[in-house]
């Protein structure tokens, strides 16, 4: 594998060390509820990050946590959120899932996001010309009716809207192939919209691929599905795996880690700590607040 950039392996093993975290704050009783974490495709999101605008709008997932934590690197913030204590991102109402800072957007609704990304897409088509909407969705998101009138939508007022597919192969335990007919490429083709299927995490080749086509979808105004194939190592939430170990995928930092053994233990040791700190630090944090405004 080719060499990835200090920065870019620390802000992936950040988020990879961030998931594990939570599922051992369960374990042991700390959090409740439930997540979803991103373990498996946190190169999504890093790869996508300096393609994006802070004037982009960015709409997230129930398996978000990568998401947020590429577009904010605020570890801080969004476990405190997760665990109800001060400084939460949204004062500890959101939680894992529902995430509301500046112009990111997170929701656990299946298909929710992409019609309100295309309206934002709109607005921002007729007020910010530039800038766009980015709305992550899986490969389960296909069976939902608003995706489709949000796409016909989309294309019909060519709006700068960008849809990330982290297709991991599994629908929250249901596997692709025996719940979506045909394929995501097909599904766009149906509505004129353009398509670009990524295999493999090379961060950099990944931005070198998509880098002209996000452009063109500021440019020249047109909605753009963007699939990733990709493989979610971890449960569907934080214990319920159905799958036998031969279909969890393979992962990208194992091969990483064997191909530049040195970077990758120095910065992980670096990252987790970082992440142990922010942990206890949070944990001993006085319970959050809320105020209805």
């Amino acid at each position: 594998m080719n060499r990835l950039t200090d920065e870019d392996l620390a802000l992936l093993l950040l988020i990879r060390l961030f998931e594990r975290k939570l599922l051992a704050l369960f374990e042991r009783g700390a959090l409740n509820g439930t997540t979803h974490t991103c373990l498996g495709q946190e190169y999504v999101p890093v790869s996508l990050r300096p393609l994006l605008r802070a004037d982009d709008w960015v709409f997230s997932n129930h398996r978000g946590h990568g998401h947020y934590l590429a577009r904010f690197d605020d570890p801080d913030g969004l476990l405190a959120e997760i665990m109800g204590r001060k400084g939460a991102v949204c004062d500890g109402v959101g939680g894992s899932q529902h995430l509301k800072r500046d112009r990111y957007l997170s929701t656990g609704v299946q298909g929710q996001s992409l019609p309100v990304a295309t309206g934002v897409a709109l607005n921002l088509k007729r007020t910010a010309p530039g800038a766009l909407a980015c709305v992550y969705v899986g490969d389960g998101t296909w069976g939902e009716g608003a995706v489709y009138e949000a796409l016909n939508l989309a294309q019909l007022w060519r709006l700068p809207l960008l849809v990330v597919v982290e297709h991991n192969g599994i629908a929250q335990s249901t596997p692709t192939e025996l719940q979506m007919a045909g394929s995501v490429a097909g599904r766009a083709a149906a509505f004129g919209i353009g398509h670009r299927r990524v295999e493999g995490w090379d961060v950099a080749d990944i931005r070198q691929q998509l880098a002209p086509l996000v452009e063109h979808v500021r440019t020249e105004p047109a909605p753009l599905v963007v699939e990733f194939a990709t493989h979610r190592l971890g449960p569907h939430s934080k214990g319920d795996d159905t799958r036998p170990a031969d279909r969890r995928g393979k992962d990208w930092y194992a091969a990483y880690r064997a191909a530049h053994p040195g970077q990758a233990a120095r910065i992980e040791a670096a990252a987790g700590e970082r992440v142990d700190r922010i942990a206890e630090e949070v944990a001993a944090r006085p319970p959050s607040t809320w105020t209805a405004t």
